[in-house]
C-alpha cells in the first residue's frame, strides 16, 4: 500500500485531438514545457583538436562575502583551431560539479588570434563554504566560433574538498582531454523505481451518468536511489508529477518530502483519469525529483514517459523527448491493460 494516494481528472477530446473544456478538465491549451530546459553544459566540438598547453589560475574563498573566487590569469601554448589562419580565439569557462545547472557557468572574455591569451579576470560564485567543499571545480578552455560550434581546447578538474586553501598563489596546470566525470557527472542523477498501469474505459465497473466511462493511468512512485547531494547535510527530496500537455494546478501532484536521504522511499500512488486509449500516444507523464529548501527547490533529475514522437495532438513539442528506455516502458503499459508494469529508469536532465 502507498502512504498517500492522489487522484486527478482529465477530459481529452478524442475527436478534435485537442483537450476538452469540460467541467472536470484542466486547462490544456498550453503545450509549453513545465519548466525551462536545462541546456547541455557541454555543447560544442570535442573532437576537432587535441588538448594541449597550460592554464594559470588561483583559488580563494572570501569568508566575509561568502564568495568563491577563481582568478584566471592566462594560458600558454593552446591548440590552434583554424590551421589555415593559425588562429584560436580562446576563453575560459568554469562550472561547479556535480550539479552544473544549479550554480551556473562563469566565463572570461574572448581573446582573439592568440594561443597565449592573458585574462587577469576573477570568476565569482556566491556559495557557502560548507557547500563548496563537496563540489569539484571544472575549468575548461574553448575556442569561440560565433558562426558555428565552439571547440574544446582542454580542461582541469579540482576536488575542492582536498584543496589547500592557504595556497592563494597563481600556479600553472596542464590542460587535459575531456574527463570522465565531465562526460558522466551530470548525466548520472540516480535511478527511479516505479510501476505504471493503464485501466481502459469500461473496465472500472458502474459509473453514474454524469461521469462517463474513462480510462485511468496509475503511477506508483516507489523509491529513488543515488540522488545528487548538493550540501553536506544531505538531500531533502520530493517528486513532482505532471501529465503533459497539461501544466495546470489540476495536473500537478507531488509526494511528501523525504529528508536527509540520498535513497528516499516515497511509496506514493497517483491516479489520473479521463484517458481514452488514443490519448496515450499524445500525452506524456513527467516525473521530476527536487531538492527542497526554504527559499527555492533545486532540480535533481527526471523522466518523461511517452512515445517520444516530438508531437502532441499534432503540435510539435520539445517535451515529447522520451528516451528508448522510457518509450519501451510506456509501450509495455499500453500493450498490457490492467497490469502493473515495473521499471527502473535513470534520471536525466529535462
Amino acid at each position: 500500500e502507498s502512504d498517500t494516494a492522489s487522484e486527478i481528472s482529465f477530459q481529452f477530446n478524442k475527436h478534435k485531438k485537442t483537450p476538452s473544456t469540460g467541467s472536470h478538465s484542466s486547462d490544456m491549451a498550453s503545450v509549453s514545457s513545465v519548466s525551462g530546459s536545462v541546456l547541455s553544459v557541454y555543447s560544442g566540438d570535442f573532437g576537432s583538436v587535441d588538448a594541449q598547453g597550460t592554464v594559470e589560475f588561483a583559488l580563494d574563498y572570501d569568508e566575509k562575502n561568502r564568495e568563491f573566487q577563481v582568478h584566471v590569469s592566462q594560458c600558454k601554448d593552446l591548440a590552434v583551431v583554424d590551421e589555415k589562419k593559425g588562429r584560436s580565439d580562446p576563453y575560459v569557462k568554469t562550472y561547479l560539479l556535480p550539479d552544473k545547472a544549479r550554480m551556473g557557468k562563469r566565463k572570461t572574455s574572448v581573446k582573439k588570434r592568440t594561443v597565449n591569451p592573458v585574462y587577469n579576470e576573477v570568476l565569482r560564485y556566491k556559495i557557502e563554504k560548507m557547500v563548496l567543499l563537496i563540489q569539484k571545480l571544472n575549468l575548461s578552455v574553448w575556442h569561440n566560433d560565433p558562426l558555428g560550434r565552439n571547440s574544446f581546447l582542454g580542461e582541469i578538474e579540482v576536488d575542492l574538498a582536498s584543496w589547500d586553501w592557504s595556497n592563494r598563489k597563481l600556479n600553472w596546470y596542464p590542460l587535459r582531454p575531456r574527463s570522465l566525470s565531465a562526460v558522466n557527472g551530470v548525466d548520472h542523477r540516480g535511478v527511479m523505481n516505479l510501476s505504471i498501469k493503464y485501466v481502459p474505459p469500461g473496465s472500472l465497473g458502474k459509473v453514474c451518468p454524469r461521469n462517463p466511462p474513462s480510462g485511468e493511468v496509475h503511477i506508483w512512485v516507489k523509491d529513488v536511489k543515488d540522488l545528487l547531494q548538493l550540501r553536506p547535510s544531505g538531500v531533502d527530496s520530493f517528486v513532482k508529477c505532471y501529465v503533459l500537455p497539461d501544466t495546470s494546478k489540476k495536473s500537478y501532484q507531488k509526494t511528501r518530502v523525504i529528508k536527509r536521504d540520498p535513497n528516499p522511499v516515497f511509496n506514493h500512488t497517483i491516479v489520473y483519469d479521463g484517458f481514452h486509449t488514443e490519448d496515450l500516444k499524445d500525452a506524456c507523464v513527467e516525473l521530476t525529483v527536487w531538492d527542497h529548501e526554504k527559499l527555492t527547490n533545486h532540480f535533481l533529475g527526471g523522466i518523461r514517459l511517452g512515445l517520444g514522437t516530438g508531437l502532441s495532438y499534432g503540435i510539435s513539442v520539445d517535451w515529447m523527448d522520451s528516451t528508448q528506455e522510457e518509450v519501451a516502458f510506456w509501450q509495455e503499459m499500453m500493450s498490457a491493460a490492467n497490469e502493473w508494469i515495473e521499471g527502473l529508469l535513470p534520471l536525466r536532465s529535462l
